[in-house]
C-alpha cells in the first residue's frame, strides 16, 4: 500500500480521491463541482483523444468547433431534449458587472434580452447551422466531430466522473436515410468498444438502453457499460440514433434525388475525461495507478541509482544505448535522473503514477552487463541483458497490456450473476456487480426495481435471449433480457 492511500477495501471513494490527488491527475477547482486537470491527468487524455481522433478520421469524419454559448430559444425548440437537461443548465442573464462603493456587481443594465445557456451538449446550436447548410442530398452525409468542454450544474460531484465541467467529444452527423444513419450509430459505438478495449483494456459490454434510461430527444441510445474495481457500473459512452427529431424542431430538410423534400436523419454521440475515471477504477491498486501501455504518457522509466557520492554520468552513458533502442521502437521512455531524489521516493512516486515498466540500472548491473526491470502490472521482477533489453521491454509492454485487460474480464465475468428469483436477485445486487436477468419491457417494473434497490438497467445486450425467461419483478414473461448495476 502507498503511503497515505487508503486501501480499496475500507474505502473505494477515499481510495479513489487519493489516487487522483496522490498521482497528481487532477485537483478541486475554486468553484465547487469543477476540475483542474493536471499536466500528469490531461497527457493521459491526450492519449486516449489521440486515438479516438484518429479512428474518428480513418472513418471519414472531420472536427469543427461550435459555440459555447447557446440561446435559450434553440433548447426551447426541442421539448424533450431540453427537459433532460434543464436542471443542469447554467444559464447567462447579465453580460457586464461594475464597481458600485468599492464593491464588484453585477451590472443591471446589461441584462441580456434572451437568456444564454453555457452548452450541456450541442445538438441544438449544430443543428442550427445544419439548417443553414443542407439544402441538397448532395450536401449528406455531414460527418462532424467537436472536441470541447461542457457545462452540466451537477449537485454531487466526483473527479474524472461527474463534475460541473468536464471535457468530452461529440460527434453530430447528418444523413440522407434512416438507414445510413442506424449504420452510423452502430459504426461509431464499436469504434468506441475498440478503443476502451483495446486501447484502455477495459472489457464493455455494448447493447442498448432502455427508454427510460435513453438520452433526451434520441429514437435510440446504444452505449458501452464497463465493470468498476467496486462491482459498479459506469457509462463509458454512448452513440444515439435521432431519427429526425432535430430536424424537425429546426426545420433541416433536403431535396432528395426524386426532386421530393424530406427531413433530414441525425445522430450523435460521445465520449468524456469520465473515461480516465474509468481506468483509475478498473486498473488502480493499493498502490496506486496501474496504466495501460497504450496510454501511458510514459511506458518506461528508467532510473539510474549511483552509489552514494557518485556521478551518475557512467550509468547514464551506460543506459544510452538502451535508450535509443526504446525510442526507435516508439516506445515513450522517461530518464529519472533527479539526483535531489532517493531510489525509495522515485520508486513509489513512479509505482503511484502507474509506469507500466520499471528500469533500474546500479553499478551491480553495469558489471552484469545487465538492466533490473519491474513490471507494474503483477509485481513481477526480472533481469534482461543490456543488449537484448529493448526488444525484451516491447515484448513485455504488449504482455502487460494483454494481461490487463484479461484480468479486467475474469474480474467482471467472476462478479456477473444469472438470477432468476426475487430474492437472489435483491441479494446479488447488494453484493455488487452485474446481474443478468429477465424484464417484462414495462417502465412500472424498472422504475419499482430502480426505487427498492437502486439499480437500474444498463443496457439490454445485442445478443439478448429472453425465450423462456420471466421478469425478475413482475413473474410476466420476459420481453427483453436485461443487465441491472448500481452505477456511476
Amino acid at each position: 500500500m502507498a503511503k497515505g492511500v487508503t486501501p480499496q477495501s475500507n474505502d473505494a471513494s477515499k481510495w479513489y480521491t487519493d489516487v487522483i490527488t496522490k498521482a497528481q491527475l487532477a485537483d478541486y477547482g475554486p468553484v465547487k463541482g469543477t476540475m483542474v486537470i493536471r499536466p500528469y491527468g490531461y497527457s493521459i487524455w491526450e492519449s486516449i483523444k489521440d486515438e479516438f481522433d484518429t479512428q474518428f478520421k480513418n472513418t471519414n469524419h472531420v472536427n469543427a468547433y461550435f459555440p459555447l454559448f447557446i440561446p435559450k430559444s434553440f433548447l426551447a425548440k426541442e421539448a424533450e431534449h431540453v427537459e433532460g437537461f434543464a436542471k443542469e443548465c447554467a444559464v447567462v442573464t447579465h453580460s457586464k458587472l461594475k464597481v458600485d462603493n468599492n464593491k464588484l456587481v453585477v451590472d443591471p443594465e446589461s441584462k441580456l434580452e434572451e437568456e444564454i445557456i453555457v452548452r450541456p451538449t450541442s445538438e441544438t446550436v449544430i443543428w442550427s447551422m445544419y439548417k443553414k447548410w443542407i439544402n441538397s442530398y448532395r450536401d449528406l452525409p455531414i460527418l462532424i466531430n467537436q472536441w470541447a468542454n461542457v457545462v452540466r450544474w451537477e449537485m454531487r460531484t466526483r473527479l474524472f466522473i461527474r463534475t460541473s465541467e468536464f471535457l468530452w467529444q461529440e460527434g453530430h452527423t447528418a444523413h440522407a436515410t434512416e438507414n445510413e444513419a442506424l449504420e452510423e450509430t452502430h459504426k461509431m459505438l464499436e469504434v468506441y468498444r475498440e478503443v476502451v478495449e483495446e486501447v484502455m483494456a477495459i472489457p464493455v459490454l455494448t447493447g442498448k438502453k432502455s427508454e427510460s434510461e435513453k438520452f433526451a430527444g434520441a429514437v435510440e441510445t446504444l452505449c458501452i457499460e464497463a465493470m468498476m474495481g467496486d462491482k459498479k457500473a459506469l457509462q463509458a459512452g454512448t452513440s444515439h440514433y435521432l431519427g429526425q427529431n432535430f430536424a424537425k424542431a429546426f426545420d433541416v430538410k433536403f431535396q432528395t434525388e426524386e426532386n421530393t423534400e424530406e427531413l433530414v436523419y441525425a445522430t450523435s454521440w460521445g465520449v468524456s475525461t469520465r473515461l480516465i475515471g474509468a481506468l483509475i477504477m478498473v486498473h488502480g491498486d493499493d498502490k496506486g495507478l496501474r496504466l495501460p501501455p497504450k496510454v501511458a504518457t510514459n511506458q518506461v522509466v528508467i532510473l539510474p541509482i549511483a552509489k552514494k557520492n557518485m556521478s551518475m554520468e557512467p550509468i547514464k552513458e551506460y543506459i544510452q544505448p538502451l535508450l535509443d533502442s526504446l525510442k526507435k521502437l516508439g516506445i515513450r521512455v522517461h530518464v529519472d535522473d533527479r539526483e535531489k531524489m532517493s531510489p525509495g521516493f522515485k520508486f513509489n512516486e513512479w509505482e503511484m503514477k502507474g509506469v507500466p515498466v520499471r528500469v533500474e540500472v546500479g553499478s551491480r548491473d553495469m558489471e552484469n552487463n545487465q538492466v533490473f526491470v519491474a513490471r507494474r502490472d503483477t509485481g513481477e521482477k526480472q533481469s534482461f541483458e543490456l543488449n537484448e533489453a529493448g526488444n525484451k521491454i516491447a515484448d513485455l509492454l504488449d504482455e502487460i497490456q494483454q494481461n490487463m485487460f484479461n484480468q479486467a474480464v475474469k474480474f467482471r465475468e467472476e462478479n456477473t450473476f444469472e438470477v432468476s428469483d426475487w430474492d437472489e436477485f435483491k441479494s446479488k445486487i447488494d453484493q455488487g456487480g452485474f446481474v443478468k436477468c429477465g424484464w417484462d419491457g414495462t417502465d412500472e417494473s424498472e422504475m419499482k426495481i430502480k426505487n427498492e434497490t437502486k439499480a437500474t438497467i444498463r443496457c439490454i445486450p445485442f445478443d439478448e435471449n429472453p425465450k423462456g425467461l420471466n421478469c425478475i419483478f413482475s413473474g410476466s414473461p420476459a420481453k427483453h433480457e436485461v443487465i441491472f448495476a448500481k452505477a456511476y
